[in-house]
């Protein structure tokens, strides 16, 4: 019998859409719980601990490496690092739920070897470089050399999309929203008594 999917990855470039197609999952589904990745940059003027990231010290971060506790960690941009705490996965699965990753190109590559056919990766491309450029700039919220170092790693992320199950080109929000939600319902099938 074919293992049926545990978790759910989604990834993207940074600017594809990823966290936008994550929210809603989340607000559509009761079952899916968010996988709240560590980090240690500085945490966003919106952006909760325990919510949004688990901010954790430098210190904190590489004691927590040491002792073998992230499925995966890498260093993102220089000085910043994220990764994923086994036990933030075991909580949500202990809870009987199914945890949706929102996360970087690498790490979810790493959890896709690690949990094999019971996790379902799903890489969201944006339409082309020159959208991505664009959304990253309306944003708002970078310098631009943050947008430059952007840029040159998705290239390198889109290089990786093989990697994964399945490709959600999000060229339309609404559409695209959509197409996850069919992602979600034919491969999470078992726990459709639960959607919204």
């Amino acid at each position: 019998m074919e293992a049926r999917p545990e978790i759910i990855i989604v990834t993207a470039p940074s600017g594809a859409g990823k966290t936008t197609i994550v929210r809603h999952l989340i607000e559509n589904y009761d079952f899916l719980k968010f996988s709240v990745s560590a980090t240690t940059r500085e945490p966003r003027e919106h952006e909760v601990d325990g919510r949004d990231y688990h901010f954790l010290s430098h210190e904190d971060f590489h004691a927590r490496v040491g002792r073998g506790d992230f499925l995966e960690w890498e260093e993102v941009y220089r000085d910043q690092f994220y990764g994923t705490l086994r036990s933030e996965v075991q909580k949500i699965k202990d809870a009987g739920h199914v945890a949706i990753f929102d996360i970087e190109v690498h790490g979810a590559s790493t959890i896709k070897e690690i949990f094999g056919r019971k996790a379902l990766a799903v890489y969201v491309a944006p339409p082309s470089m020159s959208e991505l450029e664009n959304r990253l700039r309306s944003r708002a919220t970078e310098s631009e050399e943050s947008i430059q170092k952007r840029l040159r790693r998705a290239d390198a992320e889109m290089r990786r999309i093989e990697d994964f199950d399945l490709v959600l080109i999000n060229d339309h929000l609404d559409r695209s929203l959509k197409l996850a939600q069919k992602i979600v319902d034919k491969h999470f099938d078992s726990y459709a008594s639960t959607a919204v």
